[in-house]
């Protein structure tokens, strides 16, 4: 790396910053709209300013987007440029909220609601191991990675990123109603919740998976709670795992089996919440920009497979009056949506054009009551849950449930490589990595959460439209903001 390197990635940001500061101002109205504030929560339950929201929903623009990508990409690669290796392998990505005000909350206060917010059936935890001294240490690392502030010693506030994920309830609404937290969310809290509860654990088992150790005495951390050496608990060998969530849970059902067993109630109607939150790896609405919905005859039908709660599929409906949604999953996750929604959609459920059937995606294709092919089918985040073999299947069967007309939209991630490629985002030059580098390291992380919890991944543009060729598909059209990993890619039959 030379400083002329070095420079020219200095010059990304200061030209990046440019165009910010260029689009704030076009759009500027009575008075003059700032950049938002780090130090500042926004809170989308609470009132704003005219100025102050817009300047907040300025970020799904997606010139802001663009640019902002590009500054995250070049600050993160000048970072990687000049700071010493081990700083990267020790950063962590972590998260929590707290309600605390501009002037923050000591950390005695923090440890006493979170004690007293726990669920009634929980175990009581040990206090001379959670103690508020552990917690300041928790705090002050998520205050150093801009995830909090600590406004002085061991008192601690939100910022402007862990306000992002507030669920919107009061602590007396989380006091007395616990398992209604995420019902009525944008999700994003219940899908940190997944990914905290789920992916971590099961992405810490990814070498003893891939590289089974079969030395005797060496310590095994089993996911429920304990530390055990090796022979004291009669496990399998990680070898017997198929996945690294079977080894971390220690279970040999998959993960959507798993969700379904007794004890894992909450876990499952969390889920469905957390699909909702993924929206956020899109411009807001994404859906709707992802296909020409509004070309759709009066009457037409999508069919949202695997859709669990249908918050994707609702979007449709709700813009597009004109289409009637049907959502297919397995019978327990039918079973939860009027809990999951509560009051929130009832006028259009109670319309009749969106409905839910019990089907599996490995079964045959069940007609619809109509008789008629669907118009659209969704999978929207299910594809990169499976092996291709697997999603070879999926598609083939909707395929033989299509009309010479229907079209199938996939919506998943598809991942640049990292070096110059046709589809590269950055080319001319530029010093920054072709793919936006860590701006957009959110799908190469998520690309090893499908490894680990499935054995499956994300996928390339390639690789994409080679499965679907493969089970009587082809891809005509991917939409996707500039920039984004995220993509809507359509199919028509072959």
């Amino acid at each position: 790396m030379s400083f002329a390197s070095l420079r020219a990635l200095h010059a990304t940001i200061g030209n990046a910053i440019g165009d910010l500061e260029r689009i704030y101002r076009d759009r500027s109205q009575s008075e003059p709209l700032e950049f938002p504030s780090l130090d500042d929560p926004y809170y989308i339950s609470a009132p704003h300013s005219a100025a102050h929201q817009l300047a907040h929903q300025l970020s799904d623009d997606q010139a802001v987007s663009l640019a902002s990508k590009q500054i995250v990409a070049a600050c993160a690669q000048l970072n990687a440029s000049v700071s010493k290796p081990w700083y990267g392998f020790t950063e962590a990505i972590l998260g929590i909220l707290k309600e605390a005000g501009q002037d923050g909350l000591h950390v005695n206060e923090l440890h006493r609601s979170i004690l007293e917010l726990r669920p009634k059936k929980a175990p009581s935890p040990n206090l001379t191991v959670f103690t508020p001294a552990r917690l300041a240490h928790i705090l002050r690392l998520l205050a150093t990675s801009h995830r909090l502030r600590e406004v002085s010693p061991d008192v601690f506030a939100n910022n402007r990123r862990s306000s992002y994920i507030d669920s919107g309830k009061t602590l007396e609404e989380l006091r007395h109603k616990p398992d209604d937290k995420y019902i009525g969310t944008d999700g994003v809290a219940a899908f940190l919740a997944v990914v905290g509860d789920g992916s971590y654990k099961t992405m810490a088992y990814m070498t003893e998976w891939l590289l089974p150790d079969t030395r005797k005495g060496g310590l095994v951390l089993d996911a429920r709670g304990g530390i055990d050496r090796a022979g004291a608990h009669q496990k399998p060998d990680a070898a017997q795992y198929d996945t690294a969530f079977n080894l971390a849970f220690d279970t040999q059902l998959t993960y959507f089996p798993w969700l379904e067993t007794p004890g894992n109630q909450m876990r499952l109607e969390r889920f469905g919440h957390a699909m909702t939150g993924t929206r956020q790896w899109e411009t807001k609405e994404g859906i709707l920009q992802g296909f020409p919905w509004a070309t759709l005859k009066p009457g037409s039908v999508l069919v949202d497979v695997s859709g669990g709660i249908g918050s994707t599929s609702l979007a449709v409906a709700i813009a597009h009056p004109h289409i009637n949604v049907v959502v297919d999953d397995r019978p327990q996750v039918v079973d939860i949506v009027p809990s999951s929604w509560g009051s929130t959609c009832a006028p259009i459920f109670a319309s009749g054009r969106v409905s839910w059937r019990v089907r599996d995606l490995f079964e045959p294709w069940k007609p619809l009551a109509s008789g008629k092919a669907p118009d659209v089918f969704l999978l929207r985040l299910v594809l990169h849950d499976w092996k291709d073999d697997d999603c070879i299947k999926i598609m083939s069967i909707l395929r033989s449930g299509a009309g010479p007309d229907t079209k199938l939209i996939i919506g998943d991630m598809l991942l640049p490589n990292a070096c110059e490629t046709e589809d590269a985002f950055v080319q001319d030059g530029s010093p920054v990595l072709p793919n936006l580098g860590v701006a957009n390291i959110h799908g190469y992380l998520m690309d090893l959460t499908m490894m680990s919890m499935f054995g499956a991944n994300e996928r390339t543009v390639a690789e994409i439209k080679a499965l679907a060729l493969s089970s009587g598909w082809k891809v005509t059209d991917i939409r996707r903001s500039p920039g984004s990993v995220w993509a809507y890619s359509t199919a028509i039959p072959v």
